[in-house]
């Protein structure tokens, strides 16, 4: 009875340690990309325009809150600029964050809570690390709509978007 209990006891120890540093595996990355992310806000805040697109890997997409905002880097850079040049940029501070990663670690995603302008917000996205440095892959930014008014929302957005999926609908 005694070996027995000494046998389960160590495998429960084996198989917390490892999952502790499976947990733990991937730490100095979480940092890494948790900064990255927070300067990229602070890029964004400052209207620095070269240093908050130097976060975007040169293929990547950015995903706005409008159905019709879908851009890559290039195009999202001609649409920001004209906001960038008069100092009329967006402040976003993370208030809370989720990074998770791939088996490999050569890829990470996140999501977040966002106190932004528009309120709270969502930013999601992926993030490849390229020559040492952590990209933005896709960005994604949402308006979050809180369950109590969600009725009154749609009512407001109807009119708009039933034009839109009609167009999308003829397109498909």
């Amino acid at each position: 009875m005694k070996k027995t209990t000494i046998f389960f006891t160590l495998i429960l120890f084996v198989l917390s340690f490892t999952a502790i540093s499976a947990q733990s595996k991937f730490d100095k990355e979480k940092t890494e990309i948790g900064t990255m992310l927070d300067a990229f806000n602070v890029a964004a805040a400052k209207a620095d325009f070269n240093a908050y697109f130097n976060f975007y890997a040169d293929e990547s997409t950015f995903i706005g809150t409008d159905a019709t905002e879908v851009w890559d880097k290039k195009a999202f850079m001609v649409w920001a600029k004209p906001y960038f040049d008069k100092k009329k940029t967006w402040n976003f501070t993370s208030l809370k964050r989720n990074i998770y990663f791939s088996k490999d670690g050569k890829l990470a995603w996140f999501d977040e809570v966002l106190d932004t302008q528009m309120k709270i917000c969502r930013g999601s996205g992926v993030v490849e690390k390229i020559n040492g440095a952590w990209k933005v892959k896709q960005y994604v930014l949402s308006m979050t709509i809180p369950n109590d008014v969600s009725d009154k929302v749609v009512s407001e957005k109807t009119a708009i978007e039933d034009i839109l999926i009609q167009d999308l609908k003829t397109k498909k």
